[in-house]
């Protein structure tokens, strides 16, 4: 299994975490180690609890601007069949959505949904083609 430097970084840095709390519970008095174990329980709990939780608050919300952007794009481009899929490596942000409309093959519209803005952050061109000749373009200096 390969994963993604991105995401070696974070475990390392949660593995660090952990063992610099067990670092310094070592060096407390005998008393204070128990306090330094349960704090090490807590943010080990934590960390699992991230990791896990993660991803599925991505889908929610991925799941919540997917249904934004459709509503947006029915009411701007009425009658337009279209597909709305994302990339799911880590090197992209999880709620940029990438749009293909039937009418126009080849071409691919990214776009960025926030609570009160959608905007089209980015196009696939087909080769020889200009952005601006796209049918659904948007200028994306707005």
């Amino acid at each position: 299994m390969r994963m993604h430097p991105i995401t070696v970084i974070e475990i390392l840095m949660a593995l660090g975490l952990l063992l610099l709390i067990l670092g310094v519970g070592y060096f407390l008095p005998l008393r204070r180690r128990k306090t330094a174990i349960k704090v090490v329980l807590i943010v080990l709990v934590l960390e699992l609890a991230f990791f896990g939780i993660r991803p599925l608050w991505i889908d929610y919300h991925r799941g919540i601007k997917t249904d934004q952007l459709t509503e947006y794009l029915e009411k701007r481009y009425p009658g337009e069949d279209f597909e709305i899929s994302y990339r799911t490596s880590r090197s992209y942000n999880p709620y940029h959505l990438e749009v293909r409309f039937a009418s126009e093959p080849g071409w691919s519209y990214a776009y960025s949904v926030n609570e009160d803005e959608i905007k089209q952050v980015d196009i696939g061109v087909p080769d020889a083609e200009l952005p601006e000749e796209g049918v659904h373009y948007e200028d994306l200096g707005d």
